[in-house]
C-alpha cells in the first residue's frame, strides 16, 4: 500500500455497510478474498528473497500480512452484517433465526430489533422505500 493510502477504519467500514445491499455485502467479500489471495500469492513469491536476507522483501511480506490481517477483519464485519439481517453467509452453514436452526421452507427475516417478519413483506417495505 502506498505511503499515501490509508485504509478506512473499521468503525466507518461497519457503518458504510449498513446501508449496502445484500448482494454488494457478497461482492465485497469476493473481492476482499481475491486480494488476499493475490496477497497470498506475493508472499509466497517474495519468501525466497527474504530467507536469503532480502529486507525490502521481508518488509513487503510483513506489510502484506498485515494487510491481509485487515481485510479478514473486513470479512468478518461483512459476514456479521449479513447474519444480522438474517441471512446466512455461506452455504455451508446451517440456517439460523434468532440462534435457533431454520426449517428450509421457512423464509422469515430479522430486523435489526430482533423482529421477525416474513421475506414478502420485508421485500414489499423495501420496494416501497420503507423500513421494518
Amino acid at each position: 500500500m502506498s505511503a499515501s493510502t490509508v485504509p478506512i477504519n473499521l468503525d466507518r467500514f461497519t457503518e458504510a455497510i449498513t446501508e449496502l445491499p445484500l448482494g454488494n455485502l457478497h461482492a465485497k467479500a469476493a473481492e476482499l478474498r481475491n486480494s488476499i489471495a493475490h496477497l497470498v500469492a506475493s508472499n509466497a513469491q517474495l519468501r525466497g528473497y527474504a530467507d536469503d536476507g532480502d529486507r525490502d522483501c521481508r518488509d513487503a511480506i510483513i506489510e502484506n500480512n498485515e494487510v491481509i490481517g485487515r481485510m479478514e477483519m473486513r470479512i468478518n464485519l461483512l459476514k456479521i452484517e449479513v447474519e444480522k439481517r438474517g441471512y446466512r453467509w455461506g452455504e455451508d452453514e446451517p440456517a439460523t433465526v434468532n440462534g435457533k436452526a431454520a426449517d428450509q421452507n421457512d423464509h422469515n427475516e430479522v430486523d435489526h430489533a430482533g423482529n421477525s417478519s416474513s421475506n414478502a413483506n420485508v421485500q414489499a417495505s423495501r420496494t416501497n422505500g420503507g423500513s421494518l
